[in-house]
């Protein structure tokens, strides 16, 4: 798991790199929490997700926003992170030019700088959001989502309301050509404190499921 340092518009961005099994190996990127709440790369679920697509022999990167950790520049209110996952992304590409897939994955304010860039994206192949912050951060601009994907999201979430989050996915849902995946954890908070096992379990899940429907050559 070697560090890397990627150049981004704000600096240096530090991250965490693991290469693929294969030459053709897909790739994913994973996107940390808030960094005004404590959000950085080595979250432990950010690393969750990191761990499960490298274990499936994914070409897989996590790293921190600008102005977390050893990435340099300001917390920039969404907009500069969403460029940094970009830089991120084109790094990841570069180094694998032959991807198979792309999957973008992200953990509450990352869900939403995923969802983000996977509108702009139109390459990525899934997703995975977790907890994302859809009472915080308007949405809208998913129309129409690109990709397949999963939604996790905590039944006992006192941040983001389960509620909130079945209003994206239901409209979601009404577009044709995608699936949208989406499971509630029972008891499960915003903070997934007890019960990371369980997003082991579903994301680890649903990936071996697209992956099954989709076998990589």
């Amino acid at each position: 798991m070697p560090d890397v340092i990627l150049t981004g518009a704000a600096g240096r961005i530090e991250g965490r790199y693991s290469p693929g099994k294969t030459d053709n190996a897909p790739i994913a990127l994973i996107l940390h929490p808030h960094p005004k709440a404590g959000g950085h790369m080595n979250h432990p679920v950010s690393v969750q997700l990191y761990h499960l697509f490298m274990k499936r022999g994914f070409a897989t990167l996590r790293f921190n926003f600008r102005g977390v950790g050893r990435s340099q520049g300001e917390f920039d209110s969404g907009i500069g992170e969403l460029a940094d996952a970009a830089t991120a992304l084109d790094w990841l590409q570069a180094n694998n030019p032959a991807a198979a897939q792309t999957w973008v994955a992200g953990y509450s304010f990352g869900a939403y700088i995923g969802m983000q860039l996977l509108m702009r994206r139109p390459e990525t192949d899934g997703f995975i959001s977790v907890s994302p912050p859809t009472n915080m951060y308007d949405f809208s601009f998913l129309a129409p989502c690109p990709a397949s994907g999963l939604i996790l999201t905590g039944g006992a979430d006192t941040v983001v309301p389960p509620v909130e989050v079945e209003r994206v996915v239901s409209k979601l849902r009404t577009q044709k050509g995608i699936v949208i995946d989406y499971e509630v954890v029972d008891k499960a908070t915003h903070f997934w404190a007890e019960h990371l096992p369980f997003v082991e379990q579903t994301v680890g899940g649903y990936i071996d499921k697209r992956l099954e429907a989709n076998p990589i050559p």
